[in-house]
């Protein structure tokens, strides 16, 4: 490779192993945009493309909320004990084995959708989750077959995180790679509408069931209802799916490869080859991702998963009366997160990252100490400052991990670190916040935990480029017009990175 100044002597071979290389070479050698360089996207596409990523992502969420929301009653299904404590810590324990298999899920699933497509893997995403989900609500209980009841729930918890494990890389990367540049953060804002309303969607439902038929009657099948919803709507998530085309970067990067195996014997890369080169070639960027999504996922979860429970058990508060009053936090997120998303694109990725990482490091023990003083009042009002702190990472952490990664390896890459992290940190949140405040003997433990995070969180964010209105990685430029993208490519402009 001493001579790869010049392109046209290089060994065609190596060309297909270092697309980015090379391309940066070619740009090196010829600064002048062209017109056929740029993207310009189509409106409606986008917006089929965003409205179906955020179904599958608030599919996700339903049915991960749905067991965050009932862990007291799963834990009196299947781990049935006199002590209420290890019934709890039971059910938690299983909630956090579905992340243990998420990375498995993204080394698998996140490779695969950089080689067949983005689209074909969210529709297979779609469809495990669906099923994984739905079979649930047709388990016996423990009273019923015993000991096989919860080995049945814990196997199909594994399918529900092998299949999230490739969801999130890779419906992050499909709007990212639909949204024309400068509005990046808007559409990708709203696949976190989809987790909010996915939240939204199982606490709304679980608290109207628990309302209608009491604690007896969710015990007995109420739990199982939730759970069957999701059936129907894995169909019409995977209906919208399968109706979308490609997104245009991968189009253009398989059309490339397709010239490169022209001009050359094809390089076959295994699975495993593709992981083992993304820990190589891209590890400073993965520990990056890891880092902000852990300070994310630890904070995301204590407050959209965990608080129902921290109301009811430490705080004494109704299983409904808790749900009630996160419901309306998780609503007023909603009403601003694409708010949040325009912000990001205007200010840039990192001061609203910042700001969000800032608020749980300095407003967590003054939100919880307002928590644990149990008016109605003080409860709303520390809730919202964590909340507000959290829409702020909501509705920019979509836009900002993509970008993160080079298109050839992002939904590899991407889904590899995120799932990394959720499995470590995310998943874990629950269980660990539970044992930290029976260790230590006080309810603040939940305000320290999400401080530590944040502080990574403030490093993370410290240490990452600004990637608002710049084309991704390995990716054309990105506009909304035909005017755009001729007034682009007359500038020419010397650094499209790719």
């Amino acid at each position: 490779m001493a001579g790869h100044g010049n392109e046209e002597a290089a060994d065609p071979a190596a060309v297909r192993r270092h697309p980015t290389l090379f391309r940066t070479i070619r740009q090196r050698k010829n600064p002048k945009l062209r017109r056929s360089d740029i993207t310009v996207t189509d409106e409606p596409a986008v917006k089929r493309a965003t409205r179906a990523a955020a179904l599958g992502n608030a599919m996700e969420w339903f049915d991960f909320g749905i067991y965050a929301y009932l862990a007291g009653t799963i834990g009196r299904v299947f781990f049935p004990s006199d002590n209420p404590t290890i019934e709890l810590l039971s059910s938690f324990a299983t909630f956090a084995v579905a992340f243990l298999v998420r990375p498995i899920g993204g080394m698998v699933l996140g490779p695969l959708g950089d080689k067949v497509g983005r689209k074909k893997v969210l529709a297979l995403t779609m469809i495990m989750m669906a099923i994984g989900t739905f079979a649930i609500g047709l388990i016996p209980s423990y009273d019923t077959i015993g000991f096989w009841a919860p080995v049945l729930l814990i196997l199909l918890r594994l399918v529900q995180g092998f299949s999230t494990g490739g969801e999130y890389g890779g419906a992050s990367t499909f709007i990212a790679e639909y949204a024309p540049d400068k509005r990046r953060g808007y559409y990708g804002s709203f696949l976190e509408f989809g987790t909010l309303a996915g939240y939204v969607g199982a606490a709304g439902l679980v608290t109207a069931l628990t309302a209608w038929l009491g604690t007896s009657g969710m015990d007995s099948w109420g739990w199982r209802v939730p759970y069957l919803v999701a059936g129907p709507l894995g169909l019409v998530g995977l209906y919208l799916r399968l109706k979308l085309d490609e997104t245009p970067a991968f189009q253009k990067l398989e059309s490339e490869n397709v010239r490169a195996s022209d001009a050359a014997d094809p390089v076959e890369t295994s699975p495993a080859g593709e992981v083992g080169r993304i820990f190589r070639d891209y590890w400073p960027t993965l520990i990056l991702c890891i880092a902000l999504v852990g300070a994310y996922n630890i904070t995301d979860y204590m407050l959209l998963s965990y608080m129902p429970t921290y109301l009811s058990d430490e705080l004494g508060y109704t299983e409904t009366h808790g749900l009630l009053i996160l419901l309306g936090v998780m609503v007023a997120q909603m009403l601003v997160i694409t708010h949040v998303g325009k912000l990001s694109d205007h200010f840039g990725r990192k001061p609203l990252l910042m700001t969000g990482m800032l608020g749980f490091l300095i407003l967590s023990l003054p939100a919880f100490l307002l928590v644990r003083q149990g008016g109605v009042w003080a409860v709303i009002l520390g809730l919202l400052m964590l909340g507000v702190s959290l829409v702020c990472l909501l509705g920019t952490m979509s836009a900002a991990l993509p970008a993160l990664f080079p298109t050839q390896v992002r939904y590899g890459s991407l889904s590899i670190g995120y799932n990394l992290s959720a499995s470590i940190f995310g998943g874990t949140t629950p269980l660990v916040i539970t044992a930290l405040i029976s260790f230590a003997g006080t309810n603040l433990m939940p305000a320290y935990y999400a401080m530590a995070a944040a502080l990574v969180g403030v490093i993370s964010v410290a240490c990452m480029k600004e990637t608002a209105r710049k084309p991704l990685d390995g990716s054309p430029p990105s506009v909304e017009t035909e005017e755009e993208a001729a007034e682009l490519a007359h500038s020419q402009t010397p650094e499209p990175r790719f």
